[in-house]
């Protein structure tokens, strides 16, 4: 029998206790697909004493998790500590340095230090491996770097944050607004007690950020990526939405050509045609247009224990298989650099809310300063009046540049017909 490929597993929480689980649960077949088995030699987390309900004295415990890196009777590290940096990117850099393959779970690490994690895997011809930092089981780190690698992708874009989807789906099918629907993903454990990440669009931003690189063969630039999160969708847009024959959803999307890379987070209008709009609750789905193999669609459970597990042994699998290539599918000396492309002349539809005073005249001062601006309207509707007077007015826009709608709402900016911030949300026609 072929030698077990070693493991240290750094990070018990819910998917580390998910990995050990189906070690064991899948040990046979896992084997016979790696070829060797499998085998995890020591742990360590923050609370040796905490019950993860599954066995863990058949391990060596380990207090500081950066000391994995120099055990001799060590073969990969997986990491899943979280975090940009702190002790997930010193034990990243040592188990690397030491000529260690390294599978983590640790999007915002790859964001923002990926690229030197893989010159230092490709120095030491070790695998560096993440298929579980963008959308949980979902394959699609390995969809795109390898089995689309003869492809030229065009676009990358999709629905990359489950808790997001599940607070704009939950929204759309009950009514309620963001607020209260946000309480009840923190206590159903969807969203973190500071949800931060999740909401403002930063955790779509890093996978966003990863799967760029890896489409077009460039560079990762997270800071290049614009990002708006979801706090200022209110139930009226989601009603809006659905009558005008879209779905509200956070989207992701990328670009690259001979503008630069474009990169953006942001609620989107989602026809109900597109297959984006039947991804609720907290799935993901990510969709890449390759010159020859056209459309492809990955969608599935984009975190949690099985899933996110999943993605972990499948890594392990591919390492003890003796698999590997570099982590960004071409050496990071061949990728490109680009620059930020802007997005004044990207043309689109968008939808506009304003808050508005009901009073004559407001609706003449918002129209006039799209006339100016050059934004042609294709379709406006206005509410009756709430409680404390306001009225909603709702706006969808012709195609056009978005510097246009820019010029218009800078021009509506300080006006005393407004009561709230005015919402822009694109309308994906792709």
């Amino acid at each position: 029998m072929a030698e077990p490929l070693r493991v240290a597993l750094a990070g018990l929480g819910t998917v580390g206790g998910g990995v050990v689980k189906l070690l064991d649960a899948n040990r046979a077949l896992i084997e016979r697909r790696a070829g060797r088995p499998i085998e995890i030699v020591a742990v360590s987390a923050r609370d040796r004493h905490r019950d993860r309900g599954v066995d863990l004295s058949r391990f060596d415990w380990v207090d500081d998790a950066t000391t994995l890196a120099g055990r001799s009777d060590i073969d990969v590290v997986v990491e899943l500590i979280g975090g940009a940096d702190g002790p997930a990117l010193t034990l990243a850099r040592g188990t690397l340095g030491s000529g260690k393959a390294f599978v983590t779970a640790n999007k915002a690490m790859i964001a923002h230090h990926g690229l030197e994690l893989a010159e230092t895997a490709e120095r030491a011809q070790v695998a560096l491996k993440y298929e579980a930092a963008v959308a949980g089981g979902i394959p699609v780190i390995k969809g795109l770097r390898e089995g689309a690698a003869a492809n030229e992708i065009g676009r990358v874009y999709g629905i990359l944050n489950g808790t997001c989807n599940y607070i704009l789906s939950t929204m759309e099918t009950e009514g309620r607004d963001f607020t209260e629907v946000l309480a009840d993903a923190q206590a159903l454990g969807y969203a973190e007690a500071d949800p931060s990440f999740d909401i403002d669009g930063v955790d779509a931003a890093h996978k966003l950020s990863i799967l760029a690189s890896l489409s077009f063969g460039t560079r990762i630039d997270f800071d290049g990526a614009a990002v708006t999160g979801i706090r200022h969708v209110i139930a009226a847009d989601i009603a809006e939405a659905a009558a005008l024959g879209f779905r509200v959803r956070l989207v992701g999307l990328a670009e690259a050509d001979s503008h630069g890379l474009f990169q953006r987070v942001h609620p989107c209008l989602v026809p109900l045609g597109h297959p984006l709009a039947h991804v609720s609750g907290s799935l993901n789905a990510v969709v890449a247009e390759g010159n020859f193999v056209g459309r492809l669609l990955f969608q599935g459970r984009g975190a949690g224990e099985g899933p996110t597990a999943s993605a972990v042994v499948a890594d392990l699998i591919d390492i003890a298989r003796g698999e590997f290539g570099p982590a960004f599918a071409m050496p990071v000396d061949s990728l490109a650099g680009l620059s930020k492309a802007a997005s004044g002349e990207r043309r689109g539809r968008a939808y506009l809310r304003f808050t508005v005073a009901d009073r004559p005249g407001v609706l003449a001062e918002i129209t006039a300063a799209m006339r100016d601006a050059g934004v042609s309207i294709e379709s406006l509707i206005q509410r009756g009046q709430a409680a404390d007077g306001d009225v909603i007015l709702v706006m969808v826009t012709h195609e056009g540049p978005e510097r246009c709608i820019t010029r218009a709402l800078e021009k509506l900016e300080g006006s005393q017909s407004l009561t709230g911030q005015p919402l822009w949300l694109h309308i994906l026609d792709i």
